[in-house]
């Protein structure tokens, strides 16, 4: 199963099902979901068991960032019903009228989410999005390659005895946040000079970085090309348990504590399905099999509560108060304040 994740990591999967009905036939449902999710972030055998259970068909697609997710679904040429946003995103989505009001009594698993990933600042009162998965990013790196003591603040990145050997993300608000983070600034920060300052060093530090990537840098970790990447916690556990060399460090000047949610656009043709299907991931046993598939963190009580010890008591998966204490949540931003986020990205993958 780990084979699998690894090698879909860098793919974009467009995958459409069909329920198997009597005599070895197939027939197509009437009944059709189109859910747009991050590459490889979901148990892809839920989907087939909810199309079994419910005789719909399920239209699944892919994309990598926030960012373009909501370029695609801003521009209206598709017509999703459900999606996957981090908090900041939501905020932004409902703040733009672009996500439906959910209705809770088609949703009655969600009496499952933990109370502390209720009613958070991003969405009061849940009224738009459910909690899917939360965590960190920090630096993944090669233990055969790199001094542990190293990673223990985000300067290593700027270090140039790694010159060559450094993976950055390919995401304005995770990389401005890094350089933001390093030099003792909110990540949500508004002050036109610490913007600068975080664009300036992210620029210093780009004869040092292999490449700006997502999901396709992933491997290039697992087999030895790069020394060391930024990645989400869920993705170092999976990483780690397929090559033992490879470590995960939250350095100590603190670092994104992120929370994804589920959410229905405005757009949506099928909002009861979607709502069906927000139940059906809630399930606790559906919920269970998916966190233990994707290895990220879980919002849910009852899926918590099953997995083993050992997953439980993982930092990296379960990161402990000091860490979460130098955690800052990302924000959505005035739209003028992110247009100065956007140009300073734009002259820094410019160079």
């Amino acid at each position: 199963m780990k084979l699998k994740k690894i090698i879909s990591l860098a793919l974009t999967v467009v995958m459409s099902s069909t329920l198997l009905v009597g005599c070895g036939q197939s027939k197509k449902s009437a009944q059709v979901l189109n859910i747009y999710n991050v590459g490889d972030y979901m148990d892809e055998e839920l989907i087939s068991k909810f199309e079994e259970e419910t005789g719909i068909t399920v239209v699944y697609e892919t994309y990598d960032t926030n960012e373009s997710m909501y370029q695609k679904l801003k521009s209206g040429s598709t017509k999703y019903d459900l999606i996957f946003p981090s908090d900041y995103m939501v905020e932004k989505l409902i703040d733009e009228d672009l996500v439906s009001t959910i209705d809770y009594s088609n949703i009655p698993n969600y009496k499952y989410i933990m109370k502390k990933f209720r009613d958070p600042a991003y969405d009061p009162g849940n009224k738009y999005s459910v909690p899917y998965m939360w965590g960190t990013f920090g630096i993944l790196y090669n233990t055969k390659m790199v001094d542990a003591e190293d990673v223990k603040s985000w300067d290593v990145l700027w270090n140039p005895k790694y010159k060559g050997e450094i993976q950055m993300l390919d995401s304005v608000r995770d990389t401005m946040g890094i350089s933001l983070i390093r030099l003792g600034h909110s990540i949500n920060t508004q002050d036109l000079s610490e913007i600068e300052a975080a664009k300036k060093e992210l620029i210093k530090q780009l004869p040092l970085v292999q490449a700006y990537v997502n999901d396709d840098g992933k491997d290039r970790l697992v087999v030895g090309d790069a020394a060391m990447g930024i990645v989400y916690n869920g993705d170092a556990l999976v990483l780690m348990d397929e090559n033992p060399d490879l470590a995960y460090s939250v350095p100590e000047e603190g670092t994104n504590e992120w929370v994804d949610a589920m959410c229905i656009p405005k757009i949506a043709e099928n909002k009861k399905e979607a709502e069906m299907f927000i139940n059906f991931m809630l399930d606790p046993d559906n919920a269970l099999q998916n966190v233990e598939y994707i290895e990220y963190s879980t919002p849910h009580e009852k899926a918590y509560e099953m997995l083993d010890d050992e997953m439980k008591n993982n930092p990296t998966a379960y990161p402990d108060k000091n860490v979460l204490d130098k955690s800052e949540v990302f924000l959505n931003l005035p739209p003028d304040i992110l247009k100065v986020y956007e140009d300073a990205w734009t002259e820094i993958k410019s160079q």
